[in-house]
């Protein structure tokens, strides 16, 4: 088995593009207030069985199930404009689940992390790299994710109160017009 570095670096920064975990700064801090027990181990572990589970079942789980990629994605891309509009808005469309656990799954391991573009990524990557090749990329990515979950404290007293509350409005939109690109390109 031999790995291409070049190959392994073009699939990690896809994917981190697509993650973009630094992004989503402001919209962990904004749910940790809502949702206190987030759980960075989990998050990590969550997200990346669902990366690494459809690297190898997605594209048979969905044909199992009736779901064609566009409406994955579609459905994502409407949750995610649900938590742009939170963000922006300073309102909660969310209830918080009283199994405060789950915080740690939905939405912040999905869809925030390894979300329907991130799953639809990953299988697009299939038709260019190998398997072996697109699970490092998601390996490294996982420890950037598991290091910036651990960092979202630092983050915030860093920027402070009103600097988070400009980037929480600044990522919403962000968040907003990446939904309606995704919602768009897969009507």
């Amino acid at each position: 088995m031999n790995i291409n570095i070049n190959e392994v670096i073009t699939v990690f920064f896809t994917l981190f593009a697509v993650i973009d975990i630094l992004g989503a700064v402001p919209i962990l801090v904004s749910l940790k207030r809502k949702i206190p027990d987030i759980h960075p181990g989990k998050v990590t572990l969550a997200s990346s069985a669902l990366m690494i589970g459809f690297l190898f079942i997605g594209e048979y789980f969905l044909k199992y199930l009736g779901i064609d990629l566009a409406s994955f994605a579609l459905a994502g891309s409407i949750v995610m404009f649900i938590l742009g509009l939170e963000m922006v808005l300073g309102v909660d469309i969310f209830r918080n689940d009283p199994d405060t656990q789950a915080g740690s799954i939905v939405p912040v391991a999905f869809p925030i992390i390894a979300g329907s573009g991130t799953l639809t990524t990953i299988l697009s990557l299939k038709a260019i790299y190998d398997k072996t090749t697109i699970l490092s990329g998601i390996i490294l990515n996982v420890v950037l994710i598991f290091i910036v979950l651990n960092a979202t404290g630092w983050f915030e007293r860093k920027i402070g109160k009103s600097g988070m509350m400009v980037m929480r409005k600044f990522f919403g939109i962000i968040l907003l017009a990446i939904a309606v690109k995704l919602f768009k390109t897969n009507l």
